[in-house]
């Protein structure tokens, strides 16, 4: 439904149900930073190219810098706000960064966690390559991506055995 200049949305992000009146241009990043004030989206580029602006549509990753916010009429948007958000409630993904050093500056961190968790999503048990491969479109300057790979696998080492003990 349009109001003018603006298009009304309905969607759920991080679990919570939401209506918002949007400009059709609004790109989504803005959106979800400016208008609704989950600032773990990054954004870096602004061309898609390095994948700070990662987040979860209906549980594929997206890069929100290229998508307008009147498309995600009717999805469901997971952002690094929708994970464990003190450090008592930490995410396995989360701890596995933390423990691992797999962020640095943590610019990149909240699109490596959520493509990391769109890979373990699909592949609860992916090698080093396929790690590399799902983390292969989001650019990190500080780790060298080896921590990051390192936490990615113990992360996923950890769920699988928590699956097998609480399955």
């Amino acid at each position: 439904m349009t109001d003018g200049a603006r298009v009304e949305i309905s969607f759920t992000i991080n679990g919570n149900p939401q209506q918002a009146r949007v400009e059709p241009r609004t790109l989504l990043s803005d959106f979800i930073r400016h208008d609704l004030g989950l600032t773990g989206t990054h954004v870096g580029c602004e061309h898609g190219v390095c994948g700070a602006c990662t987040v979860l549509v209906d549980g594929q990753t997206v890069r929100s810098c290229l998508l307008f916010a009147a498309q995600v009429d009717g999805a469901r948007i997971e952002t690094i706000e929708g994970l464990g958000a003190t450090r008592e409630e930490m995410d396995p993904l989360q701890q596995s960064f933390w423990d691992h050093h797999g962020l640095q500056c943590g610019f990149c961190t909240p699109a490596m966690i959520l493509v990391a968790r769109e890979l373990l999503a699909t592949n609860p048990d992916p090698t080093d390559e396929e790690i590399r491969e799902a983390i292969a479109g989001n650019i990190c300057r500080c780790t060298g991506y080896v921590f990051i790979v390192e936490a990615i696998r113990s992360a996923a080492l950890q769920m699988t055995d928590r699956g097998r003990t609480h399955g």
